[in-house]
């Protein structure tokens, strides 16, 4: 069997060696319009979903897809635009709780598994200063909500509750189980 990661990001290629030494980087090119009436908490497994299903499956291939998204209020905060952007994103986040969805589907053969892990985040009161400083690193631009928690965003952040791998891009327990799940069917 064969594993494919359908994503191009490296925290995610990080993340999937904790269960897998030998795998394959195959980047989906789907669209990743969003239905109007989808809710916020299956909007990532929905994404999973459609990143797992553009790749090209070859025989005997376990394809992992997976997207992750940061929901404050009901609204959805994806990776920044620009600097003003990301500014607005972590000034919504500060000193309050939000949630993080990983959601992550999974082929192989005929069968289909998909699920949404959620976590918890709380960030402390951040000035406009930390804010700014933050952003001088350049490390927020490419993250859903504008931090990356396994960098120096890390020091904004005063507790999670959930798995903190989730937050990173990709819950490696509850993916590992699920694979297993799904090969002993």
């Amino acid at each position: 069997m064969k594993i494919i990661l359908a994503s191009a990001s490296p925290r995610r290629k990080e993340l999937l060696k904790l269960i897998y030494d030998d795998f394959e980087i195959r980047p989906s090119d789907a669209d990743e319009a969003l239905p109007s009436d989808l809710a916020v908490d299956k909007a990532a497994e929905f994404l999973a979903c459609l990143k797992a299903e553009s790749v090209e499956k070859g025989s005997d291939e376990l394809i992992i897809g997976c997207d992750t998204v940061v929901v404050t209020d009901n609204k959805i905060l994806g990776k920044p635009k620009d600097r003003s952007d990301c500014f607005d994103m972590l000034k919504m986040l500060s000193g309050r709780r939000h949630c993080v969805y990983t959601g992550v589907c999974i082929r192989y053969n005929n069968a289909v598994i998909s699920f949404t892990e959620k976590t918890e985040v709380e960030f402390h009161e951040l000035s406009d200063d930390e804010i700014a400083g933050y952003m001088d690193t350049g490390e927020p631009f490419d993250k859903a909500g504008g931090y990356g928690i396994q960098g120096k965003g890390a020091l904004l952040v005063r507790g999670i509750c959930g798995d903190y791998f989730n937050v990173v891009g990709l819950p490696v327990s509850a993916l590992a189980r699920k694979i297993d799940e799904m090969l002993k069917k």
